[in-house]
């Protein structure tokens, strides 16, 4: 068990009979009344996020998380295939379980893949990616990077906006948190 008060963001707890990581809290104390912890959680089950007010001093059961270092592999209809790179062993997950992540997956990418108490949960990405645009429109003579933006299609599907100086064929660094972009990769 462990206290509301040692809440921190990517701490997995259970509540409820789910599995659920902390994105972010916030203590608050009023003039009036008792404290209390007002957090934001991901279920790690169905991917659904849920504003929760937990008493100040509460007590939550901390759910133990095994992160393993997987390879995708490639996608098989509606399924995708990950591998250990230690022991070969393999998995296949449903594209509605990883269907965020799917948009920055590429074949041979390394990723940890999460489970609780031998269950696979999902999959957790790097905090950036390097992603390769695939459509734009082309950069005029002139652009800056502090002028405006433009929208650029990415070898995964996703778009992003991007500078304009920014050319189809060129790498850029990807936010996965928030599919963001970062700059362009050397």
């Amino acid at each position: 068990m462990i206290s509301v008060n040692d809440f921190k963001t990517g701490l997995t707890i259970e509540v409820d009979g789910d599995i659920w990581r902390v994105m972010e809290f916030q203590h608050v104390k009023p003039g009036k009344g008792a404290a209390f912890v007002r957090s934001k959680l991901r279920n790690l089950r169905s991917g659904a996020v849920n504003e929760k007010t937990f008493r100040a001093g509460e007590k939550v059961a901390k759910a133990q998380i095994d992160n393993r270092k997987m390879q995708y592999l490639y996608a098989n209809g509606d399924m995708h295939a990950f591998m250990d790179s230690e022991t070969y062993d393999q998995i296949e997950l449903p594209e509605k379980s990883i269907a965020y992540e799917l948009k920055f997956l590429q074949e041979n990418m390394d990723v940890q893949v999460i489970q609780y108490e031998g269950e696979v949960l999902g999959v957790e990405l790097p905090n950036t990616v390097v992603l390769e645009v695939a459509e734009t429109d082309p950069g005029i003579k002139g652009d800056t990077a502090s002028g405006g933006s433009k929208p650029a299609i990415l070898t995964t599907g996703l778009s992003v906006q991007v500078p304009f100086f920014i050319n189809q064929g060129d790498k850029l660094i990807i936010n996965t948190t928030d599919s963001s972009y970062v700059s362009r990769a050397q």
